[in-house]
């Protein structure tokens, strides 16, 4: 729709009514609309053009000759780059802002959702780049994302080179990134240095600029630097975030309105190097063969009100970040680390869930209170299952920790009976010494006294979502559904390889896949089909719908056990506030009075439910790319010897293997294999060599030479000890490929050739 010129008077308009026109225009408003509203003509547009500039040198307006718009506003349909994530919506500024340092971007509040709206299906991440229909609505702005746009000004994180010829080349540290970029602005970084750059044009043959120099590359404490970068990962907290914390940690806890446990001997059992301490736990015999149990949860609550800006960087950040040198809280350390950690021998804030289970482990009651604790003691994992293993549970703290033990082997028993996803995964560790150096990689063990907490865990977060829905009350559920059928299909047909059937038409449980597991007596073959059926697996995520937890064969599971370090949890927490009038309003000051779900919350979980799920998928890569490069600066002084691997995945290209030791992951190019072809079948996850049938599978063990080690990136790549691949000790699945596919025909040519058998991609 354009504005009619009649409803102008005719002539040069004032400055007043420019302003009116541009901000009322629906669409662009250039010289041209501007003219034909106000019915111009001949010396009356050269005058116009001669008023448009005046106001633009005035600071009024803004823009070109076909749209201006008001200055500090923004056209109605324009670029926009998300800067931050805000209560789970995207919130973005113009791509193209250039004023004056004194004028900062207006923020808007991107609309994804809609009837117009085709981007929809597509959350927003900070640095996209979207094409966006934009409005002014009350006191700010708003707009609606029409169509993302190819990434220009991306950060890039690389170490500067310099080749023969004296020129500067970033290499990059993601090892997606195949290849250098020459740099056309050093500033000021030497070679060597870790550095932040950015494209300098918009052509790769622009080279980029370089805008921050991080370091060397290979310090201690850089490679979770370069995660925290590369993921965009939010790390530092403001100077104002800051003093609010600290008020925060200065709210008195109220005696009279907490139930006071502190004489119970509450004990943490946490890793040696545990940041903070979220959760204790609690156990008593009740007389009739069960127990009386207590998980009693920092009350994060309390000390984080809805609306506070701890709270709005809590909800960006999502969930705290753990490096094996650092850790990214989610919440500023005086909270994270000092009055939220529940310490030994100090009274602090708790949740408590108290939970009575009967003698066949079944928990049969539950409520929840706001209790004043103080933890009896703190011990490392290995120090309690120690303790437990030796027996010394004569009296006091040991007889404790005996009750929880006792108490645990009941909820055991339930969840055997339950038939949760039984696959044991090994856990990379790696340990620093003082100077942030490696000292030691391994498999993290899996004791007792990890299952005990687990457990406890478990139970106190089906108690929270039992209790939340009894309340019909709002719940941020962990949701983990049952496998699609497109990973069933693919799981069947990997099965088949191996004789073994997957009927699809039966009712798919966690017991179904135990169960053929143990049938597996073959301990390689068994380590290949439990890692086929983790990959038939769905991520778990957050969600205010219910549709259970398949991996834990449970009908309602939440997150309410670690709101120091995740936000769900929290969530959790403000709802039981709520539903169980347990609020504690903060003294009148400068901290929001409530502590239970905001009005945005209660109404809609869904967005931030959302953005806490890609929060959590960004943390999970962040700390697996750091431990991949300090695996792979473990390994570059081993480069050349020979380790025993597992195969974890085949491709056309050759196959992945890890390091059974360490856990390190690396390639084997199928160009490596030797003199002949090797058919790839998708089915079996396979490559078969014609001549020699010698085959590669997932969970094969054999012994590979270590090639690369490249700490930047974290890659791997390994070779055979024997480059014609004869000689080969493979342990895995004996005998010809099962599988009946047909077989490709092709023509001699380089070694390493492919022929791709199974289904077109």
């Amino acid at each position: 729709m354009t504005i009619k010129p009649t409803k102008h008077a005719p002539g040069l308009p004032t400055r007043k009514q420019v302003l009116d026109f541009i901000a009322n225009s629906p669409a662009d408003a250039g010289k041209r609309e501007i003219s034909k509203a106000f019915g111009l003509k001949g010396h009356e547009k050269i005058a116009l053009k001669a008023l448009l500039k005046d106001m633009a040198d005035e600071g009024l307006i803004d823009g070109k000759r076909t749209a201006y718009h008001r200055m500090g506003g923004v056209p109605h349909v324009t670029v926009l780059r998300v800067v931050d994530i805000e209560d789970g919506e995207a919130i973005a500024i113009p791509d193209s802002w250039q004023p004056d340092d004194a004028t900062p971007p207006p923020r808007l509040r991107m609309i994804e959702k809609g009837p117009t709206n085709r981007m929809a299906h597509s959350a927003l991440k900070v640095g996209d780049r979207v094409l966006a229909r934009t409005e002014e609505a009350g006191n700010g702005w708003r707009a609606h994302a029409m169509k993302k746009l190819p990434a220009m000004t991306d950060s890039v994180l690389g170490v500067i080179e310099f080749d023969g010829a004296g020129k500067p080349w970033l290499a990059p540290v993601d090892k997606r990134i195949r290849s250098s970029s020459p740099v056309a602005d050093l500033g000021g970084a030497e070679a060597g240095n870790l550095v932040l750059a950015e494209p300098a044009g918009r052509t790769p043959r622009s080279g980029v600029k370089v805008t921050q120099v991080l370091g060397d590359p290979l310090a201690p404490r850089a490679f979770s630097l370069i995660a925290i970068h590369k993921h965009g990962i939010p790390n530092l907290f403001t100077e104002e975030m800051l003093e609010e914390a600290q008020l925060a940690a200065k709210l008195p806890l109220s005696h009279e309105k907490r139930e006071d446990l502190r004489a119970l001997p509450i004990v943490a059992i946490d890793p040696s190097d545990a940041r903070d301490h979220d959760d204790a736990i609690w156990a008593e015999p009740d007389g009739n063969g069960g127990f009386r149990a207590l998980v009693a949860i920092a009350d994060v609550s309390f000390y984080v009100r809805p609306g506070s800006m701890i709270d709005r960087e809590a909800r960006k950040r999502g969930n705290s970040v753990y490096f094996p040198d650092r850790v990214v809280p989610m919440l500023p350390e005086v909270l994270s680390a000092d009055v939220c950690s529940l310490r030994s021998g100090e009274d602090r804030a708790a949740m408590a869930c108290h939970l009575t289970i009967d003698a066949h482990g079944n928990v049969t009651d539950w409520r929840f209170t706001r209790a004043l604790v103080r933890i009896a003691e703190v011990i490392a994992y290995e120090e309690a299952q120690k303790r437990i293993d030796e027996g010394n549970n004569a009296g006091g703290a040991e007889a404790h920790l005996q009750n929880l033990w006792d108490c645990w082997k009941l909820l055991a028993a339930a969840r055997d009976k339950r038939d949760p996803l039984a696959l044991e995964l090994p856990e990379r560790q790696v340990r620093l010494d003082e100077q942030g150096r490696i000292s030691e990689i391994a498999i993290r063990e899996r004791l007792d006294a990890h299952r005990v907490v687990e457990d406890f865990m478990i139970a106190a977060n089906v108690a929270a979502a039992k209790a939340l829905e009894a309340k019909v009350a709002p719940v941020v559920y962990r949701v983990h559904e049952t496998p699609g059928r497109e990973k069933l299909v693919a799981l069947k047909d990997y099965l088949a390889t191996f004789d073994m059937k997957l009927a699809l038409g039966q009712v798919i449980t966690p017991g179904l896949f135990n169960r053929m597991l143990k049938d597996v007596a073959d301990e390689t073959e068994k380590m290949l089909i439990m890692e086929a059926v983790l990959r038939s697996q769905t991520q778990a995520y957050y969600g205010p719908k219910n549709a259970g937890h398949f991996g834990l064969a449970l009908g309602s599971y939440a997150h309410f056990t670690s709101p120091i370090r995740r936000y769900a949890d929290l969530l959790v927490h403000r709802a039981l506030v709520d539903a169980y009038h347990l609020e504690q309003p903060a003294p009148k000051g400068d901290l929001p009075p409530t502590s239970g779900l905001s009005d945005r919350d209660r109404d809609d979980l869904g967005k931030v439910s959302e953005a806490l799920s890609v929060a959590e998928r960004r943390a999970m890569e962040a700390e697996r790319d750091t431990i991949d490069r300090y695996v792979a600066a473990w390994l570059s002084a081993r480069v050349g010897e020979v380790f025993k691997t597992r195969i974890t995945g085949v491709r056309s290209f050759g196959f992945f293997a890890t390091i059974i030791a360490l856990g390190g992951d690396g390639l084997v190019p199928v160009s490596t294999l030797g003199r002949e072809y090797y058919t790839y079948d998708e089915k079996a996850q396979a490559l078969i060599g014609d001549r020699s049938g010698t085959r590669f599978a997932v969970g094969q063990v054999l012994e590979l030479r270590l090639a690369e080690a490249n700490p930047l990136t974290g890659a791997l790549k390994f070779e055979l000890p024997d480059s014609e691949g004869s000689g080969i000790e493979l342990r895995g699945r004996p005998g010809p490929l099962k599988h009946k596919g047909k077989h490709v025909a092709g023509k001699r040519g380089r070694p390493g050739n492919i022929r791709h058998q199974g289904k077109k991609r």
